[in-house]
This record gives C-alpha cells, sequence and structure tokens, in this order.
C-alpha cells in the first residue's frame, strides 16, 4: 500500500469512528473536570489554563518527514529508522524469533513489525483494544494488556496473520476497570513473576490504598497477587537492576501544581521495602506536601525518589543497559525515556535520559536530545520506551511520529533481535 492509500484509510476510519479517539486528549492527562474525583486548584497554580494535552496524531509520519536530522546524541553515537507507519507507538517487546510487538494506547492497536526479504513489516496484529499499552512474552506466549482485560496469544510467532481466540485471564488478574492512569505497563520480573501497574483514577484524590496508585505482582495465571509498590501514582515503565535485581520504576507527578512540578521520579524499591509507600497523593517528589490532599505529616514513612526527572516531564520506559555495543561506562545504566511535558508553560522532556545509579541513588545525565526546540518551545517526537537489542543497539519508540529509531555505538550493525 502507498503511502498516501495508508493515509486516506486512515483518515477514513478516524472518521468513521474507528480512530476518532486518537485525534482526542489523551485519557488521565486532560484539564480539571475530567475526574469527579480531581481536588486539584488550577487557579491557585498560577498556571495558563489554556495548558491541554498534546492530540496523539492517527495517522504516522512520512518517512522523509521523521526528525532524524533533529536527534542529538553522545559522540559515537547514531540514530537510524528501525522502523515506521504505525501510529501512536508505545510499548515494545521482543519474541524469541525476532518479532516486535508493539503496543499503543488512544488508538487501541497492537502492531508486529517483522523481517521479509531484508525489509522490516508492520501490521496490525490487534485492534479494538482499550488501551493495549501492556506487553509481555513468555515462553512463546504474548500477554497483552488493555485497562482491566487481560489476554494470552500463546504461539504467536507462528500465528501472525490470524492470531485466534486468546486464552482470557480478565477474571483471574482482577484488575479495576476504571480508565484514568490505567493503561498498563506489565512485565516478568526475575522471580518469574508477572508485575503490573494499577495507577491512579485522577490527577490528584484521595485513592482507596488497597485498589489503585500501585504495583502489583502475580503468578503468570493471575494468582497469588501482592502489592508491592503503594503510593504510585502513574508508573508506565519499570525494570530491574541487572546485579541487585531490584525494581526500579518511573512514575508522572500530578498536574496543576505549578509550572515547576511536582517533578516526576524515579523510584527504587529496596529487596527489603516490598510493599513501601511511595507518597500519594499526600507527599511528592523529595518530600513536597501536596496543596489540595491534605493530612498531618504527610511524607512520614514515604520512600523519597532515588532521582527526580524532571517536571511534567512524562517520564515513560526504563530499561537497564547490559550489551556490549556502546561504551563500557554505559554498562547497568538505565536508560529513562521522557515523552515530554503538556501542563507546563515552558516545554520539558521530549528526550531519552541516562540514570546511572550508585548506592540506591541516581544521576540523572542527557543522552537523546533535539527533539525539544526550547527557543521555540514546539517538539518534533515524543519518545515512549526503550528496548535494548540481542546485538547491543538501543530501540526508541516514537509515538508522535509512529516510528521506531535504533541507536548504535562505532559501525553500524544489523539487528532484527
Amino acid at each position: 500500500m502507498s503511502l498516501r492509500s495508508l493515509r486516506n484509510t486512515l483518515l477514513a476510519a478516524a472518521t468513521a469512528g474507528g480512530l476518532a479517539l486518537a485525534v482526542q486528549p489523551a485519557v488521565g492527562q486532560a484539564p480539571p473536570g475530567f475526574s469527579p474525583l480531581d481536588k486539584s486548584n488550577p487557579a491557585a497554580s498560577k498556571q495558563d489554563a489554556n495548558l491541554k494535552p498534546h492530540p496523539t496524531p492517527p495517522i504516522p509520519a512520512a518517512v522523509d518527514k521523521l526528525p532524524l536530522d533533529k536527534i542529538k546524541l553522545p559522540a559515537g553515537f547514531k540514530a537510524e529508522l528501525y522502523s515506521s507507519g504505525h501510529p501512536g507507538a508505545r510499548t515494545m517487546v521482543m519474541g524469541n524469533k525476532g518479532t516486535l510487538f508493539m503496543g499503543t494506547r488512544i488508538i487501541g492497536r497492537v502492531y508486529a513489525i517483522t523481517n521479509k526479504d531484508g525489509k522490516r513489516e508492520s501490521k496490525v496484529l490487534l485492534q479494538g483494544l482499550t488501551q493495549p499499552n501492556g506487553l509481555a512474552f513468555k515462553d512463546g506466549s504474548l500477554y497483552v494488556f488493555a485497562i482491566n482485560k487481560v489476554f494470552r496469544y500463546d504461539n504467536i510467532e507462528d500465528k501472525l496473520d490470524n492470531p485466534g481466540t486468546p486464552v482470557e485471564l480478565t477474571e483471574a488478574y482482577g484488575l479495576p476497570d476504571t480508565v484514568h492512569h490505567n493503561w498498563k505497563y506489565v512485565d516478568f520480573g526475575p522471580d518469574g513473576k508477572m508485575y503490573v501497574q494499577v495507577g491512579a483514577n485522577c490527577n490528584i484524590c484521595e485513592i482507596n490504598p488497597g485498589t489503585h496508585a500501585q504495583i502489583r505482582r502475580y503468578n503468570a495465571d493471575g494468582t497469588g497477587m501482592e502489592i508491592v509498590a503503594r503510593g504510585v501514582r502513574n508508573t508506565v515503565g519499570f525494570d530491574w537492576h541487572p546485579v541487585t535485581k531490584e525494581l526500579w520504576f518511573t512514575d508522572n507527578g500530578r498536574d496543576w501544581a505549578g509550572d515547576a512540578g511536582p517533578d516526576d521520579e524515579l523510584n527504587r524499591i529496596a529487596k527489603n521495602n516490598e510493599g513501601a509507600n511511595f507518597g500519594f497523593p499526600y507527599c511528592h517528589a523529595n518530600g513536597i506536601a501536596d496543596p489540595d490532599v491534605k493530612k498531618p505529616n504527610p511524607c512520614a514513612g514515604v520512600t523519597l525518589p532515588a532521582a527526580l526527572l524532571g517536571p511534567h516531564a512524562g517520564a515513560l520506559g526504563i530499561k537497564f543497559y547490559t550489551g556490549s555495543m556502546f561504551p563500557k561506562s554505559y554498562q547497568n545504566v538505565a536508560f529513562v525515556v521522557r515523552r515530554g511535558s503538556w501542563n507546563r508553560t515552558q516545554k520539558f522532556g521530549y528526550d531519552v535520559a541516562v540514570a546511572r545509579i550508585s548506592g540506591g541513588k541516581a544521576k540523572i545525565e542527557p543522552f537523546l536530545t533535539g527533539l525539544l526546540d526550547e527557543k521555540a518551545n514546539t517538539f518534533h517526537g515524543r519518545p515512549t520506551y526503550a528496548l535494548p537489542l540481542q546485538d547491543g543497539s538501543l530501540l526508541v519508540s516514537d509515538e508522535q511520529n509512529g516510528a521506531v529509531y535504533r541507536i548504535t555505538y562505532g559501525a553500524p550493525k544489523t539487528a532484527s533481535r
């Protein structure tokens, strides 16, 4: 199909309603009034009342319009196009046979990206789902989390043309059906268990701590649920340190409390601290009491962040690097993807940072920049997730442009896995 035909098809689908949601504000990032639970006070924040989320385009950018020439990396690194033509590109997981599976949020699709005759091809594997951002792959099976719906597609790489009827695990996992901040991030941990995000059902409000603002852990079949972190507003990215095996996760700070934040967080669950409270809704960042939802001593007993990630940064994916392509100084560092701000007059983020871990804390450094034009206060792309490949290169998805970039160091290598 030609690019023009693809664009016409997608626009027709949007007009018919199939992609209508893709051009509306992102759920969970809406102005005040979206959730009746919201306790924010925009007037007190002194922010521009016209601030609103950036819509995700329902069609991908043409290849010659992709911002590869804007991307800046440290010396020796290079960005190239890995794949394109998949609107709303977000979460990425790799299958055993080299299929890249990609989740989306608003657009409701799961993509499969394969290599055929030396060229990468993207196809819609699943569609019509509610925010299928949560993907995990294990033992030949693709797990898809779409808010509270959970499906397992067995032997999926042999059935890309017809995935068939999945095994449904919805009842077993028992996830809440609230949409706000509940597009999932999921992954299997070193213990073989499935870790699942359950975000807050508001921007800022009192929550049921037994239901929302958590990271949970399950057996793969949905049994044996445990809560491993509480007071987590909205994590949509976590990973385990290669050496300590401790869980590290990003967390998005609340909106409408000022342009300065509170900052997004990078948090660590120490081995002796499972079930810890990370503050939401009473305590944010490095001990900031919430101005709208109050209680005495709001930060007492709260585990403070390992690092701050910036105001309204939209921190999403995090992956530790263990490959051999990049210099040794990148061994065991975490790549943190910041999608970028909307609830801030001067934009921030739209990049990939490096978190260098030491003694349970982290130092944040720039890595992939150039997609934010600070002088013009505009952006050229919105990075969402990172995925290291077996050859040591790094994939970065760009939701805004419907593309995936591959970051290499030194002589370029061809990689499908």
